[in-house]
């Protein structure tokens, strides 16, 4: 087995016992692998944010907080290789591109044989043109939108001025191959649409952000129009001036 698929595998034997913990023993056992290779497995899964755990004495042994993490999806193969190649199309200024990138992963080895095959390559045919944004700037937004926490933004608009603005966020909007973070702006005491790739920096307060519902926000606006696609609840609209 490989070993991205021993990981995903791990995660459903861990849900799958939880909340009773598991050995290192018995994982080594299960998987047919060495005791030392299921430790650096476990710690590769807390490194990458899955809510494992280990607990020391009698009884002890790795559990996860089944909670945090979703139980398994049976997608058909078509299902399978659209989400592997939709998935692949994410920029790396897309937000959640990161987890974008390792859900594909999941999906890709959990599949086996020529199901597996047929996703790989779709996906190896699907291309996008790259745009760059600031690294820093996407996880502070994605993470702001995650925990409702306020956002202290520098900001370019479309003349080059830049303006420090204090937001609380609400969504993301994206039209034409930009995205947008759509948020109650303190500093103009409206909603407004700050376009990702024009804030200079954005740094968490720590404040709890007010909860603002999105279409009030886009009112008025030229995203007014915009429709959630029925599975996915993003947004796809002209964009709102800042």
């Amino acid at each position: 087995m490989k070993r991205t698929a021993r990981l995903y595998a791990l995660v459903e034997e861990l849900r799958a016992a939880a909340p009773r913990p598991l050995t290192v023993a018995a994982l080594a056992s299960r998987f047919e692998v060495g005791a030392r290779t299921v430790q650096r497995d476990l710690q590769a899964l807390m490194e990458t944010g899955v809510p494992v755990r280990s607990q020391s004495g009698r009884g002890g042994g790795w559990s996860i907080d089944p909670q945090m993490t979703l139980p398994p999806i049976h997608f058909t193969a078509d299902e399978a290789a659209a989400l592997t190649a939709a998935l692949a199309a994410a920029g790396a200024a897309t937000p959640y591109a990161g987890a974008a990138r390792t859900a594909a992963q999941k999906i890709v080895a959990s599949m086996a044989g020529p199901a597996s095959a047929a996703a790989q390559e779709l996906a190896a045919r699907i291309v996008a043109l790259q745009t760059h944004g600031d690294a820093a700037v996407r996880t502070a937004v994605e993470r702001a939108l995650a925990e409702g926490r306020v956002l202290r933004l520098s900001y370019n608009d479309a003349a080059g001025r830049t303006s420090e603005r204090v937001v609380e966020p609400a969504g993301l909007l994206t039209a034409e191959g930009r995205w947008y973070l759509i948020a109650w702006c303190r500093t103009r005491r409206a909603g407004r649409g700050f376009r990702l790739d024009r804030i200079a920096a954005a740094a968490p307060t720590g404040e709890r952000a007010q909860p603002h519902d999105l279409g009030e926000l886009l009112v008025g606006s030229a995203g007014a129009g915009a429709v959630r696609p029925t599975v996915l609840g993003s947004l796809t609209a002209p964009p709102v001036t800042p």
